[in-house]
């Protein structure tokens, strides 16, 4: 099995690195800076091989040069962002492949946050690194795409296995909680989750990743189509898009 390393950087970014203990070899994902990646692969004696960014925004990618330059890995990315990104060596689409050792990590086209986001789902380990896409309890802001198109990504997200453990880019968790609370207010699992995060932020630990299921039950994004939250918006029978879309209005007021 894959080693999951989260590094926070920072205000709020988590930076992903994937070690195979067979080949010794390691992935990326999003690396804003290089110095922390450096000096965790030098102290765990790993070596990279990898750098797997979800989209082209610049506190994804900002350490990306100095880290192929330290170790002549290889730079993934999506099609859309090659030529977005300095330095990709792989251009991804849907569907394509990438193997860490003996381990396969599938890709999915997510546009919405940005038009050529991707996120990258490992099913041996029941985990899919979604970059700006997902969030505990919220999702992307639309910079490029736009609300119909992200809704589509995010339902393919919602048909991975309810035991997904998720891992978002930003620690968003809080402030998202808080959004959600207000548009679901007698959503008592919210509600006990939200007691959760608190407790966790307390202690300055951080809430992702987080389960697949606990996000079907309380991220108001993903319940669209849930007839209490039509109802607290005042939008019932609306289309889920109408509805996706009027949300992600309210929360980027909020």
């Amino acid at each position: 099995m894959l080693s999951i390393n989260q590094i926070p950087v920072l205000q709020d970014n988590y930076i992903y690195v994937l070690c195979d203990p067979d080949s010794g070899h390691a992935a990326v994902i999003d690396p804003t800076l290089a110095a922390p990646v450096i000096e965790f692969l030098a102290e765990h004696r790993w070596q990279l091989t990898h750098i797997l960014n979800t989209h082209h925004h610049h506190d994804h990618i900002g350490g990306n040069v100095e880290l192929k330059e330290y170790s002549g890995c290889k730079i993934f990315a999506s099609s859309y962002d090659a030529k977005r990104i300095p330095g990709v060596d792989h251009a991804l689409n849907e569907g394509d492949q990438i193997w860490l050792g003996e381990h396969a990590i599938t890709v999915l086209a997510t546009p919405g946050h940005t038009l050529g986001h991707i996120v990258y789902y490992l099913p041996e380990h029941a985990a899919l690194f979604c970059g700006d896409t997902l969030f505990a309890m919220g999702c992307g802001r639309l910079f490029e795409g736009t609300a119909a198109q992200l809704w589509h990504s995010l339902q393919k997200i919602m048909t991975l296995p309810q035991e997904t453990w998720v891992y978002c880019a930003h620690e968003y968790t809080e402030a998202n909680a808080r959004f959600a609370r207000s548009v679901e207010p007698a959503n008592q699992v919210l509600r006990e989750r939200i007691a959760e995060i608190i407790t966790l932020r307390q202690q300055h630990l951080p809430t992702v990743p987080f389960k697949l299921a606990d996000e079907l039950a309380t991220n108001p994004f993903l319940r669209v189509t849930q007839a209490d939250l039509q109802n607290q918006l005042q939008m019932q029978g609306a289309s889920a898009v109408e509805v996706f879309s009027h949300l992600r209005g309210l929360k980027d007021k909020f």
